[in-house]
């Protein structure tokens, strides 16, 4: 509409907002907990909303000066006055542009402060939660918070803030104003504004109920865009051979974000047509009847085209204002649902009053001497149930309907090893027997649900958990990369690490050769989650990295099982070098790993129902020996006489 503060399109904004937003019931707390984001920037909010009072005056005061030139200066024929007053009018269109830039400076600088302070606390929060909530919620969900409601909630303390204080100054002025100059005219426009005020939440209705779908398919669409574009994607794609029905699939997905899009335009267009008709009858109505009040010499000139400017600044505040409670809710609950990650408390973190472990360690020989290199690991009687969904994570973030809310099942039971000082202990089992569980428990990935972890001594839940996880270094059977060089990829080990100390590092996990090869080196980009490297190059850059960091305990949870048997017996050479001195705790599903154990637990159902070394436990015949047979007696080529012997009275036992 012409005239009108924000324009046609904003006052269509607030109509298509979403009204079941003010159905929804918020936290108690929560406007008291947006006041403390707030504290930071009262001086800006305080000089933000004068600045928007103030072009809410110029609101009114232009409408005045036409009114002014035209009745004083223009009718009696006075020029020098109607050319002051033009260069008035000139300086007031002057100091609107000014208080224009101020305002945006002033909004930009709470809001992108807000923004920031939001970011960097939910992100924070979210590095502090568990695996366990990682494994449920969304990715995009996580995103969507850190970026669409963060936002939202930004806007609570600018756009709707100002919006409100601005339009109500503004349409309490023009009222007034309004009423002073034609009390008439005033009234029979306001008896005008339902035949807009209906009309546009009608349309209104329609369009949140469009938006709300188009949103939908927008992010389906997205979600098939970023699971066929990522490597992993592309390629099953690309293997299972069926593009074109990827391409006739996408198809569908745009073509009804397409057809949406043009009802949702057309509806846009016969809200903005409808409004400007309004406006259109509201003008023709203001001239007509003040016309006549003209003609009768009951009104001026100038006031009557005062009245009509007037009347074009009165709808947009009044519609606005008809759907704030919509904005302000919106605002609300975006805040809210920050609020609902922040609140999510972390089920692993530091104890009050947690030591550092090394100096744990040293009080504990008596404060002489540093801590020793290789601690001992030992399960006491250890216990372990999985958390519930409740515990470790929030049904919003989870793209599916929650059907799993009982308690976990216990998945170890009375868990009873220690790993002495510089010992390597091997686990092995059949699939799903707990061997992983259990060495996520040694760097306190999940705490024990009875029992006790410890490391030197000290339980891992009494000390801290930045101390632990500089004492504990793992290796994954998935190793993870990031998409940056391989330089960035082993600094995250060791941020202060050398270029010297990273190669001599890949040096010894046998990634030299492959180094020398590549053009750039260090700098060397490994793409996403290093697929531009072959199972084996990532394995041994993950033993790499965690060489690098030299920790004094070494988790590796089947480490070498995407190795080839070269890259295997080369870092099975470095890692005999590099383990030694080191307590190490070994998934295996390689004999040559399971030989060189100071210990072999073997691991059935949760519980340890074998321990020994490789030798003993095969003349015993009991489920290693099983194991053996079906899992690790392929892998014996090349074996020593000794060994075969062993194998044969193995099997003779069994039979």
């Amino acid at each position: 509409m012409p005239g009108m503060p924000g324009g046609g399109w904003q006052v269509m904004a607030s109509f298509r907002r979403d009204g079941s937003v003010t159905q929804q019931k918020l936290k108690p707390g929560t406007t008291r907990r947006i006041a403390g984001y707030a504290r930071p920037y009262v001086r800006e909010l305080v000089l933000f909303l004068a600045l928007n009072s103030l072009a809410a005056l110029i609101v009114v005061a232009n409408p005045l000066l036409l009114k002014a030139i035209i009745d004083r200066g223009i009718v009696p024929g006075r020029d020098g006055l109607v050319v002051w007053l033009a260069v008035g009018v000139a300086g007031l269109a002057l100091l609107e542009a000014v208080l224009g830039l101020a305002q945006r400076w002033y909004s930009a600088k709470i809001g992108e402060g807000l923004i920031y302070d939001l970011r960097t606390q939910v992100f924070g929060h979210v590095q502090r939660q568990p695996v366990a909530f990682f494994m449920r919620a969304q990715t995009g969900s996580l995103v969507s918070r850190l970026n669409n409601d963060v936002i939202g909630a930004q806007r609570a303390l600018t756009t709707t803030l100002s919006s409100v204080v601005s339009n109500v100054i503004s349409l309490v002025l023009v009222l007034v104003t309004m009423m002073v100059l034609s009390w008439q005219v005033t009234v029979i426009a306001l008896l005008l504004l339902p035949i807009f005020i209906l009309p546009a939440k009608w349309v209104g209705k329609r369009l949140s109920r469009i938006s709300r779908e188009q949103m939908v398919l927008d992010a389906e669409m997205s979600s098939l865009m970023t699971e066929r574009f990522n490597v992993a994607g592309a390629m099953l794609a690309k293997l299972y051979g069926r593009p074109a029905e990827e391409e006739r699939n996408f198809s569908q997905r745009a073509a009804r974000v397409r057809d949406i899009g043009i009802v949702a335009a057309m509806y846009g267009r016969v809200f903005f047509t409808a409004l400007t008709l309004v406006a259109a009858l509201a003008t023709a109505m203001v001239y007509g009847v003040g016309g006549v009040l003209v003609v009768d010499g009951t009104l001026k000139f100038g006031t009557l085209v005062a009245l009509a400017t007037l009347l074009t600044r009165m709808y947009g505040p009044l519609t606005a204002l008809s759907n704030v409670h919509v904005d302000v809710m919106t605002a609300l609950v975006s805040f809210d649902r920050v609020f609902e990650v922040l609140d999510l408390k972390p089920l692993i973190r530091d104890r009050k009053g947690a030591r550092d472990l090394a100096a744990a360690e040293r009080g504990a020989n008596g404060g002489n001497g540093d801590a020793p290199a290789a601690p001992s690991v030992s399960f006491d009687h250890v216990r372990f149930a999985y958390p519930s969904a409740e515990d470790v994570s929030l049904a919003s973030l989870e793209s599916i309907a929650r059907t799993d809310t009982a308690p976990g099942r216990e998945v170890l039971h009375d868990v009873d090893f220690t790993a002495e000082p510089g010992q390597l202990v091997a686990l092995v089992g059949p699939s799903g027997a707990g061997k992983s569980t259990i060495t996520h428990l040694v760097s306190r990935l999940y705490d024990v649900s009875d029992g006790a972890v410890r490391i030197g001594g000290e339980d891992v839940r009494d000390v801290t958990l930045d101390s632990l996880r500089t004492r504990v270094g793992v290796v994954s059977q998935d190793a993870h990369l990031f998409h940056d060089t391989i330089r960035e990829n082993m600094r995250y080990a060791r941020p202060d690490a050398t270029d010297e100390q990273i190669l001599e590092a890949l040096e010894a996990a046998q990634v030299g050769g492959l180094l020398a090869e590549m053009p750039e080196g260090l700098d060397t980009v490994v793409g996403d989650r290093g697929y531009r490297l072959s199972g084996g190059e990532k394995q041994r850059l993950a033993i790499a990295r965690l060489l690098l960091k030299e920790p004094s305990v070494v988790v590796l949870d089947e480490a070498t099982a995407h190795l080839d048997s070269e890259s295997e017996a080369a870092v099975q050479r470095a890692l005999k070098t590099a383990l030694a001195g080191r307590t190490s705790l070994v998934i295996a599903h390689r004999l040559s790993t399971i030989r060189e154990a100071d210990q072999i637990l073997v691991i059935e159902n949760g519980r340890v129902a074998e321990r020994g070394r490789h030798e003993g436990l095969l003349l015993r015949g009991g489920l290693y020996a099983e194991l053996y047979r079906t899992q690790f007696a392929r892998q014996s080529d090349g074996r020593g006489d000794g060994e075969e012997r062993v194998e044969t009275h193995a099997k003779t036992s069994s039979v």
